[in-house]
């Protein structure tokens, strides 16, 4: 990794050189614009709007406009303010951990110490862990004065950068004004619910579907040339596929909670479906007599009709 900024945590007479290095990265394939007629790289150019000629990045300023002054910064006006020149990560108080809300959470960057000795930094860190505290710090970077969390994760001083209050958008949803009767039978098996999907939360387990079946579609484009089947690639959609609108929801619910619990039984679920699906020398106990003549094994008309009846009512 490289790093992208140095400076200090400072507190009190406490200072704590350190490096900052970016602790995320995208994982997304990276696509690019083309023309759809023949394939042709689609680029854009930055054009000054006076002369017509295309700018290159080093003659490029920023500026403001109210709607009658345009004010140009240069990048000599941005990297002279005093916010910029600072070299500090300024502690500005220990909150407890539980107090910042996970909405306000940005950015997220490493902090490596950068001295001889990492006695200060590794004070820091044991100090943090010890008291279960979060300091919340103020800093500039990329020429923006930055509020973050300042944290430890593992034996990693880790610094998150928040968002500012005024950032964050109040929700005002005139639905949820309504008055909503929840019995308690619905809170129930909405809480047997969650139980059965109850887990210790490994991230890793997890994958991005989207990008790796981007990235198998590129694979097939590549073996078998330009005109590839999506279909193909990825199998057709079942019909009925997309699933109907739950109506009932203590039933789904009801249904939920069933599976789940089915799921969790593993083999001993899986032998007993076995066991009463009628298909086998086991079956015979769970067998009903109306859906089989005993002449040639044809569905009846009367247990069609019931299945049919139970497949409409879900």
């Amino acid at each position: 990794m490289r790093a992208i900024w140095k400076g200090a945590v400072t507190f009190g007479l406490v200072n704590v050189p350190v490096k900052l290095y970016s602790a995320t990265e995208d994982h997304d394939v990276p696509l690019h614009q083309v023309h759809d007629k023949d394939g042709g790289r689609i680029r854009y150019k930055r054009v000054c709007e006076l002369d017509g000629e295309v700018v290159p990045y080093e003659h490029i300023d920023r500026a403001y406009d109210d709607g009658e002054h345009t004010v140009v910064i240069t990048k000599d006006d941005l990297a002279a303010l005093p916010a910029e020149s600072n070299r500090e990560i300024e502690v500005v108080e220990f909150v407890p951990s539980d107090q910042i809300d996970p909405i306000m959470y940005d950015r997220t960057y490493y902090l490596e110490p950068d001295s001889k000795s990492p006695k200060a930094y590794v004070l820091l860190r044991r100090t943090l862990e010890e008291t279960d505290r979060t300091a919340v710090v103020k800093f500039a970077l990329r020429q923006r004065t930055r509020l973050a969390a300042l944290r430890v994760r593992d034996d990693v001083l880790v610094l998150q950068t928040l968002l500012w209050a005024d950032e964050v958008r109040e929700p005002s949803f005139g639905s949820l004004d309504e008055d909503v009767r929840i019995s308690s039978t619905e809170l129930k098996m909405s809480q047997q619910l969650v139980a059965s999907f109850e887990s210790e939360f490994s991230p890793e387990e997890f994958e991005d579907e989207y990008q790796a079946q981007l990235r198998q579609l590129i694979e097939a484009k590549i073996e078998q040339g330009e005109a590839v089947d999506t279909a193909a690639t990825f199998g057709a959609k079942a019909e009925g596929e997309e699933g109907a609108e739950v109506i009932d929801l203590m039933e789904a619910l009801r249904r939920s909670v069933e599976s789940a619990k089915g799921g969790k039984k593993g083999g001993d679920g899986a032998a007993k479906g076995k066991s009463g699906s009628g298909g086998g020398s086991g079956g015979r106990g769970t067998q009903s007599k109306g859906t089989q003549s005993k002449g040639g094994g044809k569905a009846s008309s009367k247990g069609a009709s019931k299945e049919s009846k139970e497949r409409v009512a879900r």
